[in-house]
């Protein structure tokens, strides 16, 4: 669905909107070359192909993608899939964005290029950049069309995307550390081999964290001009958003100001009830939604302006600390005391 009146425009899980030459044909080409049978791999996308490949020139939608990786994963049933999928990633198939990451002046830029294209580049998670008065920067991921069961897989690729594309252009290996909304994996030495040893699990947020003088360094292939222009001729419009990207934009503008079902709903000119149909059909509800973003904020705070307990509870829009304290407790299962020892570790 797509929507010029309201908030924004969003798009449902069943959509189709991602180019099959991108990432549908990247995940079923590394099958292939891994001696995956393309039929199995294909099973239950209804996707049109060629000898198992996606057709050029069609669209898949969000659901067929994530259909396809789960096959994927299921065929291959190997601990390296998402960390090789996600090395070939980046820099995309998008001519013009790609063009514009090759030519970026730093990885600052090339962060704000991916997460202003997001969608053409990696349209499956979204990547939301964060910069710390503690000077780091942060980028995190949050969920764009659902699948619960493959957001490790997801965040994996496009962690490693990212530490791919990096060290490509930038000629070396840049100090990272990972955080993740995850038990520690049964291999984790592949997270180790990936990304090295500054890796944190069981945080409540997917997050790769970087001192912003490292971000800033110029890479060796920067070229002002030919990045200039390869945004220009990318123009500005990043497609529409899926339901839950949106609905987050508009929560983390709204959150101060106690956002509620009935307002969001209000602002996306649908009713409640269809705004609870709709997420349901992304595998979530608003009072998660919302809690996410609730947490991450608080997170941020935190960590990056040491705030203390009541003046976070203001920023949310909670009446005393006791209050906000006893609601993050029920967001993640710690206490704010506990959580910043743990971000401070």
């Amino acid at each position: 669905m797509r929507r010029d009146r309201g908030v924004t425009r969003y798009l449902l899980p069943d959509q189709a909107s991602i180019p099959a030459h991108g990432l549908p044909w990247h995940i079923m080409d590394y099958a292939m070359q891994r001696d995956a049978a393309p039929a199995a791999v294909a099973r239950g996308t209804g996707m049109p192909g060629d000898g198992g490949r996606p057709l050029p020139g069609t669209l898949s939608s969000p659901a067929q993608c994530l259909q396809l990786l789960a096959n994927t994963l299921r065929e291959l049933d190997s601990a390296d899939t998402s960390f090789m999928l996600g090395q070939q990633l980046l820099p995309g198939t998008d001519p013009a964005l790609a063009a514009a990451l090759r030519h970026a002046a730093s990885l600052q830029q090339a962060l704000e290029i991916l997460c202003g294209g997001s969608g053409r580049l990696l349209p499956l998670l979204r990547p939301r950049l964060h910069a710390g008065a503690d000077g780091q920067i942060v980028l995190y991921w949050s969920d764009s069309h659902g699948a619960p069961g493959l957001r490790g897989t997801q965040v994996e690729m496009h962690m490693t995307a990212v530490v791919s594309l990096a060290r490509w252009l930038g000629g070396t290996r840049l100090p990272w550390r990972f955080c993740f909304n995850r038990a520690r994996p049964r291999h984790a030495e592949q997270h180790q081999v990936h990304f090295g040893g500054e890796l944190r699990f069981d945080c409540q947020l997917d997050a790769m964290l970087l001192d912003a003088a490292s971000a800033r360094q110029p890479w060796p292939g920067a070229d002002p001009q030919a990045c200039a222009a390869a945004l220009q001729a990318a123009g500005r419009d990043a497609g529409a958003p899926s339901l839950p990207d949106a609905l987050y934009d508009y929560l983390l503008a709204e959150i101060s100001r106690n956002p509620t079902l009935e307002s969001a709903s209000a602002a996306f000119c649908i009713s409640p009830a269809t705004l609870k149909r709709h997420l349901a059909r992304h595998g979530t509800h608003f009072v998660a939604e919302l809690d996410q973003v609730r947490t991450h904020v608080a997170m941020h705070l935190f960590q990056s302006r040491q705030a203390d307990n009541e003046a976070v509870a203001h920023y949310l829009g909670f009446h005393d600390a006791a209050n906000f304290r006893r609601a993050f407790k029920r967001w993640t299962g710690l206490t704010p005391a506990l959580l910043r020892a743990a971000l401070g570790a």
